[in-house]
Protein backbone atom coordinates (compact mmCIF):
# COMPACT_ATOMS: atom_id res chain seq x y z
CA UNK A 1 0.00 0.00 0.00
CA UNK A 2 1.07 3.58 -0.57
CA UNK A 3 0.40 6.44 1.85
CA UNK A 4 -1.40 9.34 0.47
CA UNK A 5 0.10 12.81 1.11
CA UNK A 6 -1.94 15.87 0.62
CA UNK A 7 -0.37 19.23 -0.04
CA UNK A 8 -2.39 22.33 0.57
CA UNK A 9 -1.82 25.02 -1.88
CA UNK A 10 -3.31 28.36 -2.19
CA UNK A 11 -5.40 29.75 -4.96
CA UNK A 12 -2.46 31.60 -6.34
CA UNK A 13 -0.45 28.43 -6.72
CA UNK A 14 -3.13 26.95 -8.95
CA UNK A 15 -1.64 27.36 -12.33
CA UNK A 16 -1.41 25.14 -15.29
CA UNK A 17 0.73 22.07 -14.68
CA UNK A 18 0.53 22.17 -10.84
CA UNK A 19 -1.93 19.23 -10.67
CA UNK A 20 0.33 17.12 -12.75
CA UNK A 21 3.17 17.50 -10.32
CA UNK A 22 1.02 16.65 -7.33
CA UNK A 23 -0.26 13.58 -9.00
CA UNK A 24 3.31 12.54 -9.81
CA UNK A 25 4.40 13.03 -6.18
CA UNK A 26 1.44 11.02 -4.89
CA UNK A 27 2.00 8.23 -7.39
CA UNK A 28 5.77 7.89 -6.94
CA UNK A 29 5.99 8.30 -3.21
CA UNK A 30 6.05 4.94 -1.50
CA UNK A 31 5.18 4.06 2.04
CA UNK A 32 8.20 3.37 4.18
CA UNK A 33 6.22 1.14 6.56
CA UNK A 34 6.49 -2.65 5.95
CA UNK A 35 3.39 -4.68 4.88
CA UNK A 36 1.92 -6.47 7.85
CA UNK A 37 -1.29 -8.18 6.25
CA UNK A 38 -1.30 -11.26 3.95
CA UNK A 39 -3.55 -11.31 0.85
CA UNK A 40 -6.83 -13.45 1.20
CA UNK A 41 -8.22 -15.63 -1.68
CA UNK A 42 -11.98 -16.55 -1.87
CA UNK A 43 -12.82 -19.75 -3.94
CA UNK A 44 -15.55 -19.50 -6.63
CA UNK A 45 -17.85 -22.57 -7.56
CA UNK A 46 -19.61 -25.63 -5.95
CA UNK A 47 -17.52 -27.94 -3.84
CA UNK A 48 -18.09 -30.77 -1.39
CA UNK A 49 -21.29 -32.80 -1.08
CA UNK A 50 -23.24 -30.35 -3.25
CA UNK A 51 -20.94 -31.08 -6.17
CA UNK A 52 -21.31 -34.84 -5.69
CA UNK A 53 -25.13 -34.55 -5.54
CA UNK A 54 -25.15 -32.51 -8.74
CA UNK A 55 -23.06 -35.10 -10.54
CA UNK A 56 -25.33 -37.85 -9.26
CA UNK A 57 -28.50 -36.15 -10.56
CA UNK A 58 -26.89 -35.45 -13.91
CA UNK A 59 -25.86 -39.10 -14.19
CA UNK A 60 -29.37 -40.27 -13.16
CA UNK A 61 -30.97 -38.00 -15.78
CA UNK A 62 -28.61 -39.34 -18.45
CA UNK A 63 -29.47 -42.97 -17.56
CA UNK A 64 -33.22 -42.19 -17.60
CA UNK A 65 -32.94 -40.61 -21.03
CA UNK A 66 -31.05 -43.63 -22.39
CA UNK A 67 -33.61 -46.10 -20.95
CA UNK A 68 -36.52 -44.01 -22.28
CA UNK A 69 -34.98 -43.89 -25.73
CA UNK A 70 -34.33 -47.64 -25.68
CA UNK A 71 -37.91 -48.38 -24.58
CA UNK A 72 -39.30 -46.11 -27.32
CA UNK A 73 -37.24 -47.85 -29.97
CA UNK A 74 -38.32 -51.27 -28.60
CA UNK A 75 -42.03 -50.31 -28.69
CA UNK A 76 -41.72 -49.02 -32.24
CA UNK A 77 -40.03 -52.27 -33.24
CA UNK A 78 -42.51 -54.58 -31.50
CA UNK A 79 -45.64 -52.70 -32.62
CA UNK A 80 -44.25 -52.42 -36.13
CA UNK A 81 -44.82 -48.72 -36.48
CA UNK A 82 -44.40 -47.49 -40.03
CA UNK A 83 -45.33 -44.42 -42.01
CA UNK A 84 -48.58 -46.12 -43.16
CA UNK A 85 -49.75 -47.39 -39.78
CA UNK A 86 -49.07 -49.75 -36.93
CA UNK A 87 -48.74 -53.54 -37.20
CA UNK A 88 -51.77 -55.01 -39.01
CA UNK A 89 -53.39 -51.59 -38.99
CA UNK A 90 -52.93 -49.54 -42.14
CA UNK A 91 -54.24 -46.02 -42.63
CA UNK A 92 -55.33 -45.44 -46.23
CA UNK A 93 -57.27 -42.77 -48.07
CA UNK A 94 -60.49 -44.80 -47.81
CA UNK A 95 -60.16 -45.45 -44.07
CA UNK A 96 -58.45 -47.99 -41.83
CA UNK A 97 -57.45 -51.45 -43.04
CA UNK A 98 -56.91 -54.40 -40.69
CA UNK A 99 -55.13 -57.55 -41.80
CA UNK A 100 -55.34 -60.80 -39.86
CA UNK A 101 -57.24 -61.48 -36.63
CA UNK A 102 -58.14 -58.39 -34.59
CA UNK A 103 -59.59 -58.18 -31.09
CA UNK A 104 -61.44 -55.16 -29.68
CA UNK A 105 -61.83 -55.02 -25.92
CA UNK A 106 -63.86 -51.79 -25.93
CA UNK A 107 -66.75 -50.62 -28.15
CA UNK A 108 -65.87 -49.92 -31.78
CA UNK A 109 -67.71 -47.14 -33.62
CA UNK A 110 -67.50 -47.29 -37.40
CA UNK A 111 -69.74 -46.41 -40.32
CA UNK A 112 -69.00 -49.35 -42.60
CA UNK A 113 -67.10 -52.64 -42.32
CA UNK A 114 -65.89 -54.35 -45.51
CA UNK A 115 -63.83 -57.47 -46.10
CA UNK A 116 -61.26 -58.00 -48.79
CA UNK A 117 -62.48 -59.04 -52.23
CA UNK A 118 -60.88 -62.48 -51.96
CA UNK A 119 -61.94 -63.35 -48.39
CA UNK A 120 -65.16 -63.36 -46.34
CA UNK A 121 -65.92 -61.24 -43.30
CA UNK A 122 -65.94 -63.27 -40.08
CA UNK A 123 -67.29 -62.00 -36.75
CA UNK A 124 -66.45 -64.48 -34.00
CA UNK A 125 -67.25 -64.53 -30.30
CA UNK A 126 -67.02 -67.12 -27.53
CA UNK A 127 -70.61 -66.40 -26.44
CA UNK A 128 -72.70 -64.59 -29.04
CA UNK A 129 -72.55 -61.86 -31.65
CA UNK A 130 -75.10 -59.05 -31.27
CA UNK A 131 -75.79 -56.30 -33.80
CA UNK A 132 -77.86 -53.37 -32.54
CA UNK A 133 -79.51 -50.52 -34.42
CA UNK A 134 -80.51 -47.33 -32.59
CA UNK A 135 -82.22 -44.11 -33.56
CA UNK A 136 -80.96 -40.57 -33.04
CA UNK A 137 -82.24 -40.63 -29.44
CA UNK A 138 -80.26 -43.78 -28.59
CA UNK A 139 -83.31 -46.04 -28.37
CA UNK A 140 -82.97 -49.63 -29.59
CA UNK A 141 -84.93 -50.14 -32.85
CA UNK A 142 -83.51 -53.45 -34.10
CA UNK A 143 -81.35 -56.27 -32.78
CA UNK A 144 -79.83 -59.39 -34.31
CA UNK A 145 -78.29 -61.94 -31.95
CA UNK A 146 -76.37 -64.99 -33.17
CA UNK A 147 -75.90 -67.40 -30.28
CA UNK A 148 -74.93 -71.00 -29.72
CA UNK A 149 -78.55 -72.17 -29.45
CA UNK A 150 -80.52 -69.83 -31.71
CA UNK A 151 -80.49 -66.81 -33.96
CA UNK A 152 -82.87 -64.12 -32.72
CA UNK A 153 -84.04 -61.00 -34.54
CA UNK A 154 -86.03 -58.28 -32.80
CA UNK A 155 -87.43 -55.67 -35.16
CA UNK A 156 -90.70 -54.35 -36.55
CA UNK A 157 -90.30 -56.17 -39.87
CA UNK A 158 -87.89 -58.90 -40.97
CA UNK A 159 -87.19 -59.35 -44.70
CA UNK A 160 -85.12 -61.73 -46.82
CA UNK A 161 -84.55 -60.45 -50.37
CA UNK A 162 -83.11 -61.97 -53.52
CA UNK A 163 -79.54 -61.43 -54.70
CA UNK A 164 -80.46 -58.39 -56.76
CA UNK A 165 -82.43 -56.94 -53.86
CA UNK A 166 -85.63 -56.46 -55.84
CA UNK A 167 -87.80 -59.43 -54.84
CA UNK A 168 -88.87 -60.16 -51.27
CA UNK A 169 -88.43 -63.89 -50.62
CA UNK A 170 -89.56 -63.86 -47.00
CA UNK A 171 -90.99 -61.21 -44.73
CA UNK A 172 -92.47 -61.35 -41.25
CA UNK A 173 -94.11 -58.81 -38.97
CA UNK A 174 -96.67 -58.82 -36.19
CA UNK A 175 -99.62 -59.22 -38.59
CA UNK A 176 -98.52 -61.69 -41.25
CA UNK A 177 -95.74 -63.79 -42.77
CA UNK A 178 -95.23 -63.56 -46.52
CA UNK A 179 -93.26 -66.10 -48.60
CA UNK A 180 -92.52 -64.66 -52.03
CA UNK A 181 -90.55 -67.57 -53.53
CA UNK A 182 -91.80 -69.30 -56.66
CA UNK A 183 -91.87 -72.63 -54.84
CA UNK A 184 -92.20 -73.52 -51.16
CA UNK A 185 -90.50 -76.85 -50.49
CA UNK A 186 -90.83 -78.65 -47.16
CA UNK A 187 -88.43 -81.60 -46.89
CA UNK A 188 -89.29 -82.75 -43.38
CA UNK A 189 -90.79 -86.19 -42.83
CA UNK A 190 -93.76 -84.73 -40.96
CA UNK A 191 -94.43 -82.18 -43.68
CA UNK A 192 -95.95 -78.80 -42.90
CA UNK A 193 -98.07 -78.47 -39.77
CA UNK A 194 -100.63 -75.66 -39.55
CA UNK A 195 -102.44 -75.00 -36.32
CA UNK A 196 -105.33 -73.16 -37.98
CA UNK A 197 -106.77 -72.74 -41.44
CA UNK A 198 -104.72 -72.53 -44.64
CA UNK A 199 -105.67 -70.27 -47.52
CA UNK A 200 -104.10 -70.96 -50.90
CA UNK A 201 -105.24 -70.73 -54.54
CA UNK A 202 -103.24 -73.77 -55.67
CA UNK A 203 -101.84 -76.96 -54.12
CA UNK A 204 -99.50 -78.98 -56.35
CA UNK A 205 -97.10 -81.85 -55.80
CA UNK A 206 -93.63 -82.15 -57.31
CA UNK A 207 -93.22 -83.89 -60.65
CA UNK A 208 -93.47 -87.70 -60.37
CA UNK A 209 -94.71 -87.35 -56.78
CA UNK A 210 -98.16 -87.96 -55.28
CA UNK A 211 -100.18 -85.26 -53.57
CA UNK A 212 -101.70 -86.50 -50.34
CA UNK A 213 -104.07 -84.63 -48.07
CA UNK A 214 -104.55 -86.57 -44.87
CA UNK A 215 -106.05 -86.07 -41.44
CA UNK A 216 -105.06 -89.08 -39.29
CA UNK A 217 -107.34 -88.43 -36.31
CA UNK A 218 -109.91 -85.82 -37.38
CA UNK A 219 -111.84 -84.80 -40.46
CA UNK A 220 -110.52 -83.09 -43.58
CA UNK A 221 -112.55 -80.12 -44.77
CA UNK A 222 -112.03 -78.19 -48.01
CA UNK A 223 -114.25 -75.15 -48.46
CA UNK A 224 -114.50 -72.44 -51.11
CA UNK A 225 -117.30 -69.96 -51.78
CA UNK A 226 -117.13 -70.55 -55.54
CA UNK A 227 -116.17 -74.21 -55.72
CA UNK A 228 -113.34 -76.65 -55.08
CA UNK A 229 -111.59 -78.19 -58.06
CA UNK A 230 -109.56 -81.38 -57.69
CA UNK A 231 -107.65 -82.34 -60.82
CA UNK A 232 -105.27 -85.21 -61.59
CA UNK A 233 -103.94 -84.62 -65.10
CA UNK A 234 -101.84 -87.77 -65.47
CA UNK A 235 -102.86 -90.09 -62.68
CA UNK A 236 -105.60 -91.40 -60.41
CA UNK A 237 -107.60 -89.45 -57.88
CA UNK A 238 -108.37 -91.32 -54.68
CA UNK A 239 -110.48 -90.27 -51.71
CA UNK A 240 -110.31 -92.74 -48.83
CA UNK A 241 -111.91 -92.56 -45.42
CA UNK A 242 -112.62 -94.96 -42.60
CA UNK A 243 -116.29 -94.23 -42.02
CA UNK A 244 -118.19 -91.93 -44.36
CA UNK A 245 -117.38 -89.71 -47.33
CA UNK A 246 -119.78 -86.82 -47.85
CA UNK A 247 -120.11 -84.90 -51.11
CA UNK A 248 -122.52 -82.05 -50.46
CA UNK A 249 -123.70 -79.16 -52.57
CA UNK A 250 -126.12 -76.83 -50.83
CA UNK A 251 -127.43 -74.91 -53.86
CA UNK A 252 -126.05 -76.63 -56.95
CA UNK A 253 -125.34 -80.13 -58.15
CA UNK A 254 -122.56 -82.66 -58.02
CA UNK A 255 -121.44 -83.31 -61.59
CA UNK A 256 -119.36 -86.38 -62.42
CA UNK A 257 -117.94 -86.13 -65.93
CA UNK A 258 -115.95 -89.18 -67.05
CA UNK A 259 -115.89 -91.79 -69.76
CA UNK A 260 -116.47 -94.52 -67.20
CA UNK A 261 -118.03 -94.23 -63.75
CA UNK A 262 -117.70 -97.36 -61.63
CA UNK A 263 -119.30 -98.03 -58.27
CA UNK A 264 -117.73 -101.09 -56.75
CA UNK A 265 -118.86 -103.37 -53.93
CA UNK A 266 -122.54 -102.51 -54.31
CA UNK A 267 -124.98 -105.12 -52.90
CA UNK A 268 -126.91 -107.11 -55.52
CA UNK A 269 -130.55 -107.78 -55.05
CA UNK A 270 -132.48 -110.72 -56.70
CA UNK A 271 -135.87 -110.37 -58.38
CA UNK A 272 -138.53 -113.09 -57.95
CA UNK A 273 -141.50 -113.02 -60.35
CA UNK A 274 -143.44 -115.93 -58.69
CA UNK A 275 -144.81 -113.87 -55.85
CA UNK A 276 -147.39 -111.25 -56.40
CA UNK A 277 -145.21 -108.62 -54.86
CA UNK A 278 -141.63 -108.50 -55.98
CA UNK A 279 -139.18 -109.33 -53.25
CA UNK A 280 -135.48 -108.63 -53.21
CA UNK A 281 -132.74 -110.16 -51.18
CA UNK A 282 -129.03 -109.75 -51.03
CA UNK A 283 -127.44 -112.59 -52.99
CA UNK A 284 -123.77 -113.18 -53.59
CA UNK A 285 -124.11 -116.69 -55.11
CA UNK A 286 -123.70 -117.18 -58.81
CA UNK A 287 -126.77 -118.08 -60.85
CA UNK A 288 -127.57 -121.70 -61.66
CA UNK A 289 -126.12 -123.27 -64.70
CA UNK A 290 -129.60 -123.75 -66.24
CA UNK A 291 -130.60 -120.09 -65.90
CA UNK A 292 -129.06 -117.58 -68.29
CA UNK A 293 -126.26 -115.45 -66.83
CA UNK A 294 -127.38 -112.02 -65.70
CA UNK A 295 -125.15 -109.33 -67.23
CA UNK A 296 -127.33 -106.25 -67.00
CA UNK A 297 -128.35 -104.72 -63.70
CA UNK A 298 -130.40 -101.76 -62.67
CA UNK A 299 -129.01 -99.18 -60.22
CA UNK A 300 -131.51 -98.57 -57.47
CA UNK A 301 -131.51 -95.99 -54.68
CA UNK A 302 -133.18 -96.48 -51.33
CA UNK A 303 -135.04 -93.65 -49.58
CA UNK A 304 -132.13 -93.26 -47.22
CA UNK A 305 -129.76 -92.78 -50.20
CA UNK A 306 -128.17 -96.22 -50.26
CA UNK A 307 -127.49 -97.70 -53.71
CA UNK A 308 -127.86 -101.32 -54.72
CA UNK A 309 -128.04 -103.35 -57.90
CA UNK A 310 -131.14 -105.15 -59.12
CA UNK A 311 -131.34 -107.53 -62.09
CA UNK A 312 -132.69 -105.62 -65.03
CA UNK A 313 -136.04 -106.72 -66.43
CA UNK A 314 -138.66 -105.52 -68.82
CA UNK A 315 -139.72 -102.95 -66.25
CA UNK A 316 -138.10 -101.40 -63.21
CA UNK A 317 -137.20 -103.95 -60.57
CA UNK A 318 -136.36 -101.45 -57.85
CA UNK A 319 -138.56 -101.70 -54.76
CA UNK A 320 -138.55 -99.47 -51.71
CA UNK A 321 -139.45 -102.47 -49.56
CA UNK A 322 -136.29 -104.29 -50.40
CA UNK A 323 -134.53 -105.86 -47.47
CA UNK A 324 -131.36 -103.99 -48.52
CA UNK A 325 -133.14 -100.69 -47.91
CA UNK A 326 -134.87 -101.93 -44.75
CA UNK A 327 -131.75 -103.33 -43.04
CA UNK A 328 -129.27 -100.78 -44.17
Amino acid sequence: QMDEKWIIISEEDRRPGAMTREQYILATQQNSLPRTEHPQFYPVGIYGWRKRCLYFFVLLLLVTMIVNLAMTIWILKVMNFTVDGMGNLRVTKKGIRLEGISEFLLPLYVKEIHSRKDSPLVLQSDRNVTVNARNHMGQLTGQLTVGADAVEAQCKRFEVRSSDGGKVLFSADEDEIVIGADRLKVTGTEGAVFGHSVETPHIRAEPSQDLKLESPTRSLVMEAPRGVQVNAAAGDLKATCRKELHLQSTEGEIFLNADTIRLGNLPVGSFSSSSSSSSFSSSSSSPSSSAPRQTIYELCACPNGKLYLSPAGAGSTCQSSSNICLWS
